[in-house]
């Protein structure tokens, strides 16, 4: 049955579990937009505390039916009436398994789309960088001395670029490549082979992106191992890796897909998660030169330990989980929730909704 119009969000309670992240005058436009909408915000508290419960009594879930929250969920029973959750995170792989979801119908959102301009840049940054050759000329500047290196330079105009996973960030860290003069080739884990299959109406900044998915001139599917491989072999000169975690790509990296990438001695950047490339098999690429260079803001394991082998891995830049980051992203999450919350008051399908038989 398709959801129905209420305009107002008439006997809709909002919860929000985001501490002070949420600014009051953006609770003021919520409050603007849907006269009927109940909002609650609970700050200042751990949750499942004894000064959570005080500040929000177990009761007060009865009504609620719209919750926004980190990982913070509650029983099914207890919010009886729960509708949607919204998450402030990408991936929802850690709570997919929660009850709430695995036993219910309760739309999960999550906040894709929010990381792309901050990622995008860490991706051309590190890219850039190794490119460019910054970390050997820093070394030298805190030497004190002048040298300059041999190794040519190779810009970036006319070179390829594979995106594996062309979602939100996927979409902006083509735009960005595109207009540095790449070549854009695009695969995800599931046939796009129509223009109209290749649009995205998930949440992204205004004027970001690639909502209609013009940008990569090829679209490949990693749906089976030929696929993959197929992607990998076309000559590419830098793989992004952005696919989310799922049972499928645990490990769908490992040192046969980074023999394929020999041939144009790709640079790796990974920006989804650690699992997705098998450690050793990765090691194993660097030190043996089969790929010229990597750089991942995630990593396997994670947090990764000191003395761990990655660390010590040569042509390898490494930051721990931090490419997401910006003052901006409080703002995207609330824009995704107003967003979805408009959609909801026209009776429209959420956005950016998780598909419990993918797992993102």
């Amino acid at each position: 049955m398709p959801p129905t119009a209420n305009k107002a969000l008439d006997g809709h309670k909002l919860l929000i579990l985001l501490g002070t992240i949420f600014q009051p005058e953006w609770i003021a436009e919520l409050k603007e937009l849907f006269s009927g909408l109940e909002i609650v915000t609970v700050e200042g508290c751990i949750w499942n505390t004894p000064a959570f419960d005080q500040k929000f009594p177990e009761r007060e879930w009865k009504d609620v039916t719209i919750l926004v929250t980190g990982s913070a969920l509650p029983a099914a029973h207890i919010a009886p009436k729960l509708e949607y959750v919204q998450i402030q995170s990408a991936g929802a792989n850690h709570i997919l398994q929660n009850p709430l979801f695995s036993d219910t119908d309760i739309a999960l959102c999550t906040a894709s789309g929010v990381h792309g301009p901050q990622i995008a840049e860490w991706v051309v940054t590190t890219f850039l960088a190794f490119q460019h050759q910054i970390p050997q000329y820093i070394d030298f500047q805190r030497q004190k001395t002048w040298h300059k290196l041999d190794d040519p330079v190779y810009d970036a105009v006319g070179r390829r670029v594979g995106i594996l996973g062309y979602g939100a960030v996927g979409r902006q860290i083509a735009r960005v490549l595109k207009a540095l003069g790449m070549d854009i080739y695009a695969c995800n884990l599931h046939l796009r082979a129509t223009p109209e299959s290749r649009k995205d109406e998930t949440y992204t900044p205004a004027g970001l992106g690639d909502p209609k998915g013009i940008f990569p001139s090829k679209w490949f599917s990693a749906e089976d191992t030929e696929g993959l491989h197929e992607f990998l072999s076309s000559g590419l000169d830098l793989l992004v890796i952005t696919i989310p975690l799922t049972e499928r790509t645990r490990g769908i990296i490992s040192r046969t897909e980074l023999a394929l990438l020999a041939e144009q001695k790709t640079f790796v950047s990974n920006i989804g998660r650690g699992e997705v490339i098998i450690t050793d098999d990765l090691i194993h690429a660097l030190e043996n030169g089969i790929i010229r260079g990597a750089a991942l803001d995630v990593t396997d394991p994670e947090p990764l330990p000191d003395g761990h082998p990655l660390w010590s891995t040569k042509n390898l830049f490494i930051s721990p989980h931090v490419s997401g980051n910006s003052i901006t992203y409080a703002r995207r999450v609330f824009e995704v929730l107003k967003y979805n919350l408009v959609r909801m008051s026209e009776g429209k399908e959420l956005t950016n909704k998780v598909d419990r038989t993918k797992g993102y």
